[in-house]
Formats: C-alpha cells, structure tokens, sequence
C-alpha cells in the first residue's frame, strides 16, 4: 500500500512544486549574485556623461531622453549567442519604450546596418566598434541591459532575460 502511495504522489502538484521550489529558489539567488558581480565595475547613480551617435547619424543624449519615460539601453553584439534569445524581446520592447542599442565590437557601422536589416530589427544601434562606450559603461557580459529613468541609473542586469522581466525592470523604474 506505501508503495502505490508513493508512486501515486509523483503525479500531484504539491509534489513537483515540493521538489522544483528548492530549485527555483537557488536559480534566482545565484542569478541575483552573478548579476551584482558583473555589474559592480558599472556606473550607478547618475547616467554618464557621453556622446552616441547611432549608426543612422543620430545623436543620443541618455539623460535628456530618460526624462519623460525610461530608457532601456541594450549593449549586445552581433557575435554574441546569449543575445540571439534576448535581441527580440528589446526589439518588440522598442515599439512602445524608448531603446537605445549599444553594438559592442561588431564591425564597421556598413556592418552593424546590415546586421539589423538582414534580422528584421525596428531599434536604431550606437555601433562601439572599439570597446571604448563597453568599457566606459563597465561592461563584463553580452547582453547587458540598463535601465535609465530621470537621468538616473535604476536597473541593470546581464545574461538572458524576459520578456516579462523587461517589462518589470522599465515599470518599476
């Protein structure tokens, strides 16, 4: 009888969130950490100070921007897996936030261009061909999401994230 109990308790869900809970909790938690160690080299409080231009010749003034609404800035590169899952969650983000994309060391802007046509994406990208804005802004991991509001920094974090965790990171700012 213990034995068909047993067997029979695999199938409720009080026994998977039993048994997942512990791992889900130790998912967030190193997440969590990974994220205050790779971003403890990059800026807070106010935003820096730095001239961008987009590839496209526009010029971007984070803080100016980030005073009506929240700016999510997005530091990728073309070479990079992780952003493969992260790039369109910011690209369907940019219809209705204000995005501005950092490709970090991704080629010449003729590159960069052809990059964002040839993958159907709708944000303008600030091309750091050198490293030079990725190292400004303490960049240790591709992608790297900063959240900006009121010319303040109020949400970073690296790696893959979700859509609803995007979302979250700009409501709350």
């Amino acid at each position: 009888m213990d034995n068909d109990k047993k067997k029979a308790s695999w199938r409720q869900p009080r026994f998977w969130l039993r048994e997942i809970l512990p791992y889900v909790a130790l998912f967030l938690v190193i997440s969590f950490a990974v994220d205050l160690w790779r971003s403890q080299d990059m800026p807070s409080g106010k935003v820096p100070s730095q001239q961008m231009t987009t590839v496209n010749g526009l010029d971007i003034d984070l803080a100016k921007m980030s005073q009506e609404q929240p700016v999510l800035v997005y530091f990728w590169a073309t070479w990079c897996g992780a952003c493969k899952f992260v790039t369109p969650t910011v690209n369907w983000l940019s219809d209705d936030h204000q995005v501005v994309s950092v490709a970090i060391t991704s080629g010449d802007n003729a590159r960069v261009k052809r990059y964002l046509a040839g993958h159907d994406l709708d944000f303008d990208a600030v091309n750091d061909e050198r490293g030079v804005l990725a190292s400004t802004w303490g960049i240790q991991a591709t992608p790297t999401i900063v959240i900006i509001n009121k010319g303040e920094i109020t949400s970073i974090t690296t790696g893959i994230s979700t859509p609803p965790g995007l979302l979250a990171r700009l409501w709350l700012s």
